[in-house]
């Protein structure tokens, strides 16, 4: 049975696949678009990835402006979508705090507001860190307490970007909750590449990292040999959100979607740096010197990072148990993340390795 959805950041990465899958499972869905003149590239690339474009269809509208900025025609066709997907949100270094407060934090409620009134099922993307409880405690956040939290203190923490998500996923579960909606949010590692294709878009972590290991300009694994970047396929990802979304007992319940078999920060350059013929670093660089090189701004331009992108490398493991039995009960399995690091090299240095004149 067809259900219609609404889902807003589906031009980005995450989202072109999750409509190519819902598209190729019968389901409509409409995207929110800044630009919906832009409807015809995005349908052909749900095309090339294996989804049925004609039901792919935009809704004019932005997460900055009240209401989606959508119009009165827009809002009652939406009242049909019976799923809205969120997983809109302006992702890079350095934005500033009120940027990324009214993209991130504001736009999700707003987006949430929308699905209570039209008595939608919301599921939103959070991220891994909301599950490393430790990590919140010592940026300031009590996850039993989140309104006692120093916002302000945790954006000069983390970074703008990530304190925003952070601060949105509260904000969104506590909006919810008083409206008496339902949400179901999972929560994604650092995002691979396509299990099988290795599609993946530039500006995504992994490409930062592939491409400074193809330029020369990471010579060191950063930290130690027990960090580890906590991953999840693209596919895998979206597959799991959507048995979400159409599993009633998942309302009110979050998901973790890692692959515990993400292997060691030094092991993933291993298979990233194998399939395109160079060489791995060896050594290890301490994340404190890092940060101190980081802060430094020719470095961090030379790069392409930030300070903001270490807290993501990880030494705590985290407990995956509800989540493979969630796949197991709705038969999903799981990609082997080995492999899909080498495809999603491959395609890298296929595609996306002219900037900075590198082909």
């Amino acid at each position: 049975m067809s259900v219609e959805c609404f889902v807003t950041g589906g031009t980005g990465f995450i989202g072109q696949h999750l409509l190519a899958y819902l598209s190729a499972k019968g389901h409509p869905i409409r995207v929110l678009m800044r630009r919906p003149e832009r409807l015809a590239a995005l349908r052909e690339q749900v095309d090339k990835l294996g989804g049925v474009a004609t039901r792919v269809f935009a809704v004019a509208g932005d997460l900055e402006h009240d209401n989606l900025g959508l119009s009165l025609a827009d809002r009652e066709v939406l009242r049909q979508s019976r799923i809205v997907f969120h997983l809109g949100a302006h992702f890079a270094w350095g934005l500033s705090l009120e940027h990324s407060r009214a993209v991130n934090v504001e736009g999700a409620q707003r987006v949430a507001l929308l699905a209570v009134e039209q008595k939608s099922r919301l599921v939103m993307t959070g991220g891994y860190m909301l599950k490393n409880h430790e990590h919140l405690q010592r940026i300031g956040i009590d996850p039993r307490h989140p309104e006692l939290t120093n916002w302000r203190a945790v954006y000069r923490r983390v970074g703008a970007y990530e304190g925003s998500k952070l601060e949105a996923h509260f904000a969104t579960l506590q909006l919810m909750s008083a409206k008496g909606g339902e949400m179901t949010v999972v929560h994604p590692a650092t995002v691979c590449g396509h299990s099988r294709t290795g599609h993946i878009l530039d500006g995504q972590p992994l490409v930062e990292l592939i491409r400074n290991l193809v330029q020369g300009k990471l010579t060191a694994v950063p930290g130690t040999p027990d960090h580890w970047l906590p991953l999840v396929t693209v596919d895998y990802l979206v597959e799991l959100m959507a048995a979400c979304a159409f599993d009633p007992a998942m309302a009110g319940q979050e998901l973790l979607a890692l692959d515990h078999q993400s292997p060691s920060l030094r092991e993933l350059m291993v298979q990233v740096t194998r399939p395109i013929g160079l060489k791995s670093p060896k050594h290890h660089i301490p994340l404190r010197l890092l940060k101190v090189l980081l802060s430094i701004p020719p470095v961090a331009r030379f790069l392409n990072s930030s300070t903001e992108a270490l807290d993501f490398i990880q030494t705590t493991r985290f407990d995956t148990t509800a989540a493979e039995q969630f796949a197991n009960r709705h038969g999903l399995a799981k990609p082997d993340m080995r492999q899909s690091l080498q495809h999603t090299a491959v395609f890298v240095h296929s595609h996306c390795m002219t900037r900075g004149n590198i082909r």
